[in-house]
């Protein structure tokens, strides 16, 4: 009989919460998708449909209630969440700050100066790109992007579902190796990777990837209409330049971001009539664009505690290397793919890649620390395969604001994603053929 039929029943039942919490969270949105209502994932926050799970949770361990909420504590304040979360606050004050001071706007616009019309699809996607790294999120590259982009659309007479495809692998590439992207944050954190680290081996996959997709959009262009564009205000661009350069280099990341805010708030002051007085109102409001993944980030780590308690996660481990240890592959690489399968099917059921790195994250470290592979390469894996799968899924937020922005369906959106299916062959390719030595 093997190990696996041996597991204890409690660590099967221990994974009940978080089936619940998929399935409440899923159920609700494709009920709510069948009825029309707009941006149904979205209805009921993923903060909030996890409460009924973590009662379930509670309920399961069979523990005096005093007992269960320290072990919920326990899970909630563990040490890489926290850590997790004041990164989440700090890149949220830098993005509403650079955002109030006219940063995004500033990059746009210099991104555009240098397109022509015949190079726009190649154009957009490297200018979703960059935005989308130095923003650290995808939702708002196409927000700022995606009015803009409407109008290049019917300037240069371009298929519309193409040009919101375009926007959507940028924004998909940028938010997938920037240092303070939700993704990147969780990754890191969960595997305990530093992130310029984590960025070098991201790029390694990503690059290759975004260079084919580059040539393909090249074939597709044609001749247009003039672009026409604001003029731009370079100094704009500079805080965020500066805090890209700063990661890769590897410095500390709350240095990187306090800096970002304190540059982004000066650039703002002295060329761009930045009423310095609101910087205090900026940084807060920033604060509240990420309460919901920082509130969800600590009550999944608190679900987390109770099934590794329980033996959930142990049970998980020794059932996906079962199924790998019947890939005939050499080294870890069937422990790699496994990663990479977590992360994919995770998000496949969420629809949001940041919460389905953290609900995948602990299984996926113990993976990695059992199979030898190092915590930059686990949280590449983890990354990269949560950005494919949220890329390609029509019901994801981003595939949402450009169907609704496009006057598209998503499903017309996501088939257009082409980035993300090169990214998804690309990555596979590396995992198989490279040498899993040194991992």
């Amino acid at each position: 009989m093997s190990s696996v039929s041996l597991a204890p029943i409690g660590a099967k039942r221990s994974l009940l919460p978080l089936l619940f919490f998929v399935m409440l969270f899923l159920g609700t949105g494709l009920y709510l998708q069948s009825q029309d209502v707009a941006y149904a994932f979205y209805q009921l926050p993923g903060h909030v449909a996890i409460i009924p799970a973590l009662i379930l949770a509670v309920y399961l361990h069979r523990a005096p209630l005093t007992e269960s909420i320290d072990v919920m504590i326990k899970g909630a304040s563990n040490h890489n969440i926290i850590t997790m979360c004041i990164i989440y606050l700090l890149a949220g004050a830098f993005a509403s700050v650079a955002t109030a001071t006219g940063g995004v706007d500033a990059a746009v616009n210099a991104g555009l100066s240098l397109v022509s019309a015949s190079w726009l699809l190649p154009g957009l996607f490297v200018i979703a790109a960059v935005i989308a790294t130095a923003m650290g999120t995808s939702m708002g590259t196409i927000a700022a992007l995606a009015p803009i982009a409407v109008n290049l659309a019917s300037q240069a007479n371009l298929e519309p579902a193409l040009v919101a495809g375009v926007l959507l692998s940028g924004a998909m590439f940028g938010d997938n190796l920037s240092i303070i992207s939700d993704t990147t944050i969780a990754s890191t954190r969960t595997q305990g990777a530093k992130m310029a680290d984590k960025f070098k081996e991201n790029i390694k996959i990503a690059l290759p990837a975004a260079i084919i997709t580059l040539a393909l959009y090249i074939f597709l262009s044609s001749d247009g209409a003039v672009i026409t564009h604001e003029a731009v205000n370079w100094t704009g661009v500079l805080p965020y330049a500066a805090i890209l350069i700063l990661a890769i280099l590897g410095l500390n990341v709350f240095v990187v971001l306090l800096l970002g805010v304190v540059l982004a708030a000066a650039q703002g002051a002295f060329f761009a009539n930045y009423n310095i007085a609101n910087l205090g109102q900026d940084i807060a409001s920033g604060f509240a664009n990420v309460q919901e993944i920082f509130i969800l980030a600590m009550l999944v780590s608190a679900l987390s505690e109770f099934i590794k308690q329980q033996g959930g996660l142990e049970w998980i481990a020794i059932k996906i290397q079962s199924a790998a240890s019947k890939l005939k592959l050499a080294g870890n690489k069937a422990q790699q793919l496994a990663i990479a399968t977590l992360a994919f099917s995770s998000n496949l059921c969420i629809a949001n890649n940041t919460v389905a790195i953290v609900l995948t994250g602990d299984l996926s470290k113990t993976l990695a620390k059992q199979h030898h592979i190092s915590p930059k390469r686990s949280a590449s894996l983890l990354d990269i395969f949560a950005c494919v799968s949220q890329g390609l899924v029509p019901y994801g937020a981003q595939a949402l604001l450009l169907g609704a922005s496009f006057g598209l369906s998503p499903w017309q959106v996501v088939t257009k994603s082409y980035y993300c299916m090169i990214l998804l062959i690309v990555a596979i390719s590396v995992v198989i053929l490279r040498s899993s030595k040194h991992s």
